[in-house]
Parts: structure tokens; C-alpha cells; sequence
């Protein structure tokens, strides 16, 4: 079996396709989709749609990311306390919260949190940020000491993750696998490609392997930029030239 993990879509559905065409090409079985599909990117509306209209496909499993559910609950509450730390994500929130309609709100609203997965003998648990919140970072630099407290009470074989759009892996002293998949939507790798993950599963043993996947960023670059919210210029560079993970 052959699994592929996409995180942090962000509304790029230029990195969709690309990245589709390549999880087509890697003849993958199952694709596991961990959330994030909207907020600030160049096309928040027809991503979602793009994944609702797959919501019954068995191929794929899809959850919830942290900012599905801050579009899904918007308030001006929500978009005050964001604009105090971040105001161009502040503002490309309170966008996203006025175009997607109530369908799409309510799509993004049911997925789950989190969800064990069991493919192959190997216990998977798909989670967004960590185990102990969505919008815990797992990072490279992240020290295996604060790995594992993520983790202490989990007992999937293999966590997958995503949030801070940085792909990484950890082999804990319990045995147990955490990977974050990377971003396929805003990459923050040195070159900004498209990054998902794929898992051959065989044997009850996992292999993985990220793959970075060249898009039309300049394309979706573009878009981004006639968004209609103060700062989607800057947001649109980082799709370019990624320097900085939040405005």
C-alpha cells in the first residue's frame, strides 16, 4: 500500500493540481489531507470546493487544520485578537470568512480534529499541529525531549502532522514515528516547491519520502496579489521568496 500526506493547502490550487498529477503518477492508494485548506491564499473558495466534492471518496481522509476553524467561527472578536500578533493574516481571515459561503463553512466545521487511521497493520493518527493542539509547532529544531511529551499519551505506531509548512521527521525512544509532511500551499523550504509526503506501507514497517513538486507559483503568485485585503501583496512574495512565516 502507498499513502500520500498533504498539509496546509491554503487555497493554492495551482500546488493542487501539480501536486495531484504527481501523487497520480506515484500510483498512490489513499491520500490523507491534514488540513489547513483556505485561509489567506489565492483561491480559498474553489480549494475547498475542490476537496468537498471529494468528501465521500474513499481515497481520501481528510481533518481539520487551525485556521479552517477560525474561518468556519469567524468573529470580529477572532479577527481583533489575530491582528494584534499578525494583522495581514488578521485581514486575510476576515476576507476568507466573507467568501466562502455557509456549505463550505460548514464542510471545513464537521471535519475532525484529529483521526486514527489503521492501513496495513500500522496505526496512523493524523493531526494537524501536534497530538496535544492544533496549532502546536513540530519544527526540524523542535528537541526530541519536547517531541515525546507531544506524544505520551498517543499510541499510533506512526503520528503524521503539518501546521508550520517545514517537513521533518522523529524516531522516538518509545518507537514511535512523527512526521510532518511540509506544505503543499506555502512552502517554507529554501526553494519553494510544493512538499508532500508518501508511505509505503508493507510488512507492518512504514517507508517514507518527501517529494517536492515544482508548481506555477508565479501564477499563483499573481492571484494572490488582486486579492482584495490590505497585504496580500506581501503574502503573494512569500509564495516567491518565503522569509517569514506570518505578517
Amino acid at each position: 500500500m502507498k499513502i500520500a500526506v498533504i498539509s496546509d493547502i491554503h487555497g493554492n490550487m495551482e500546488a493542487v493540481e501539480a501536486v495531484m498529477e504527481d501523487i497520480k503518477k506515484q500510483e498512490c492508494d489513499k491520500i490523507f489531507v491534514l488540513g489547513d485548506y483556505a485561509m489567506a491564499g489565492p483561491e480559498p473558495a474553489d480549494t475547498v470546493e475542490f476537496f468537498m466534492q471529494r468528501k465521500h471518496d474513499p481515497k481520501f481522509c481528510m481533518i481539520q487544520g487551525n485556521t479552517d476553524l477560525m474561518i468556519a467561527d469567524y468573529t470580529e472578536e477572532l479577527y481583533n485578537n489575530l491582528k494584534e500578533k499578525a494583522p495581514v493574516m488578521a485581514e486575510a481571515l476576515k476576507c476568507d470568512a466573507g467568501i466562502l459561503n455557509p456549505v463550505e463553512k460548514d464542510f471545513l466545521k464537521e471535519l475532525p480534529i484529529q483521526k486514527e487511521v489503521v492501513e496495513g497493520g500500522i496505526k496512523f493518527l493524523l493531526v494537524h499541529g501536534s497530538p496535544r493542539r492544533n496549532n502546536e509547532d513540530i519544527l526540524p529544531d523542535t528537541p526530541m525531549e519536547e517531541v515525546e511529551k507531544m506524544i505520551e499519551n498517543v499510541d499510533a505506531d506512526v503520528i503524521l502532522c503539518g501546521h508550520t509548512h517545514l517537513p521533518c521527521g522523529f524516531q522516538t525512544s518509545k518507537k514511535k514515528t512523527v512526521v510532518n509532511a511540509g506544505s503543499i500551499g506555502r512552502p517554507f523550504t529554501p526553494e519553494p516547491k510544493s512538499c508532500y509526503l508518501t508511505i509505503i506501507v508493507e510488512d507492518k514497517k512504514c517507508l517514507f519520502e518527501h517529494h517536492f513538486v515544482e508548481y506555477d507559483k508565479e501564477r499563483a503568485s499573481a492571484k494572490l496579489a488582486k486579492r482584495e485585503f490590505n497585504g496580500a501583496d506581501k503574502l503573494a512574495g512569500m509564495l516567491l521568496d518565503p522569509k517569514v512565516r506570518h505578517f
